[in-house]
């Protein structure tokens, strides 16, 4: 009997312990809301429910009557609960750290677009050439590279297919390069397609600079302008959705799209502002 009560004031002592480190006495503006939970930032729901329910059963006014601290930090606790057992408005507190309701609302909601609109910003040929420059020789090409191979099974005419930035007349050497290393170490198994593909390239010459900027015809740079277009598309559709959801439930009239003749103007006003203070 004495072990099992000493076992048991153990383990509430232990929980006292960490109700104290997860409520204690620095301010709750230093801690963000998952530090006020215990959990980490990955946390699924179910984790930050459990962690909730632990601290609300300890902190609740029927359980520590006439404590105007417990009070206090058991309404945080449903703020706490309210924004990050609700998937959205845990979302906008993430990329904006906003935990008020006004914030999440009126005119920060409002400028959401005008931010993330700054984020995704519009792609342009420097910013292609740019991309294809870090990324052909990256360890980002090579680890697409050997995925690649894998799902097309040694087929390199439908690698190339798949291949962001790619060109056989490049490529094709280096590429083999690369596989027959991660063959030899056994990360790759081989292929007959592979082989056979491997066989014709060594009899042609090599390129002297494999990896030069290779001349892009229309078709490759509309081809890569649209995988590019179509992941800011998706991301600016999950923001919009958000945007849409939030609006709804925070109220506030959805702001019109500004047409290109008044973001012509608008850049002309900076442009003079910038003019008339450098003067």
């Amino acid at each position: 009997m004495g072990k099992r009560k000493k076992t048991r004031a153990s383990k509430d002592n232990a929980e006292e312990e960490e109700i104290k480190a997860n409520d204690g006495s620095s301010s709750s503006k230093d801690k963000s809301l998952y530090e006020i939970l215990g959990v980490e930032k990955t946390a699924t729901q179910q984790e930050i429910k459990k962690a909730y329910y632990k601290l609300a059963l300890r902190l609740h006014p029927d359980k520590n009557p006439g404590d105007e601290e417990a009070k206090e930090k058991f309404q945080q606790l449903q703020k706490v609960m309210s924004i990050l057992g609700d998937e959205e408005k845990r979302a906008m507190y993430d990329q904006t750290g906003c935990v008020d309701d006004a914030d999440l609302a009126g005119d920060d909601i409002q400028n959401l677009r005008t931010f993330f609109r700054a984020m995704y910003k519009k792609v342009t040929e420097a910013d292609i050439e740019e991309f294809e420059a870090n990324y052909r020789g990256s360890d980002s090409e090579k680890t697409d590279l050997l995925n690649l191979y894998k799902k097309c099974k040694g087929n390199m005419h439908r690698l190339f297919c798949c291949m962001l930035c790619s060109d056989p007349k490049l490529d094709s050497h280096r590429y083999k390069d690369i596989i027959d290393e991660a063959i030899t170490a056994g990360e790759l198994n081989s292929t007959k397609a592979y082989e056979k593909w491997a066989k014709q390239v060594s009899e042609t010459k090599p390129p002297t600079s494999p990896l030069r900027q290779r001349k892009k015809s229309k078709k490759d740079s509309e081809d890569l302008y649209a995988i590019i277009a179509q992941r800011q598309n998706e991301r600016k559709g999950r923001i919009d959705s958000m945007f849409s959801s939030l609006v709804q439930k925070y109220g506030g009239e959805t702001v019109p799209e500004p047409s290109e003749e008044e973001f012509e103007a608008t850049r002309i006003k900076l442009e003079r502002r910038r003019t008339s203070k450098r003067k």
